[in-house]
């Protein structure tokens, strides 16, 4: 999760999320390489004398600023392209969770499952123990299996709201009347927090999520407790 004064992205915990920071990077860096030219050009006007300040045509220049922003707008956008079917892809789930957006909790419904259903609540500050992080904890983790291929089914049962996870690369609207779908997988056991990222009402900053990823042993042990 996030820390104080952070400036970067979270740690990747899922294989797109370690592909968005790839893209993230490749993308900066021709920002980078722009500005720096941009720069370097504005400096040398302003500290050299102009030469030749009656010329009129200079194809080859207009021929070079035409077809360089093309090509640099095509390097952005392939891998950008690449990554959008790579979200789309859904292979072979093992999993399928129902999650629905209220004012303001969420519903979790294990499809795959008879009667496993669960409401998760903010808890207050009050009641927060030591150790547990103001306005992320909630009374019910949504426990999944970790290194395995999970759906999410998301939708909202009154205005719209946004299921977001950072350090899974996740981030799916909430439509009333309309189910969406995500894939998510985490490449290791551990607890991902997540807010809701849709304006929904007063209440919208106390929508947290938190996932617990956990071996697929401790999940099956989990799921038998729970039913």
């Amino acid at each position: 999760m996030a820390y104080p004064f952070q400036l970067g992205f979270q740690d990747a915990t899922s294989p797109i999320m370690e592909e968005l920071l790839s893209f993230h990077d490749h993308a900066l860096m021709i920002v980078f390489l722009i500005s720096s030219l941009v720069l370097y050009i504005i400096s040398l006007m302003l500290t050299t004398s102009l030469t030749h300040t009656s010329t009129m045509d200079a194809q080859e220049v207009e021929t070079i600023w035409t077809i360089l922003p093309a090509v640099i707008l095509i390097l952005i956008a392939l891998p950008s392209l690449r990554i959008l079917y790579m979200m789309d892809e859904i292979n072979n789930p093992l999993v399928t969770i129902k999650t629905l957006g209220h004012q303001w909790y969420w519903s979790y419904e294990y499809t795959d499952y008879e009667d496993l259903m669960f409401d998760s609540y903010m808890i207050p500050t009050n009641e927060l123990n030591p150790g547990q992080l103001r306005l992320l904890e909630v009374d019910n983790r949504v426990v999944l299996p970790a290194e395995l291929t999970i759906r999410m089914l998301i939708t909202s049962e009154d205005v719209l709201h946004s299921w977001a996870v950072p350090s899974l690369g996740l981030k799916t609207d909430a439509i009333p009347g309309r189910l969406n779908q995500t894939t998510l997988l985490s490449t290791r056991p551990g607890v991902y927090y997540g807010q809701c990222s849709e304006i929904c009402g007063s209440n919208h900053s106390f929508m947290p999520i938190v996932l617990e990823m956990v071996p697929l042993k401790h999940f099956e042990k989990w799921s038998l407790s729970m039913m």
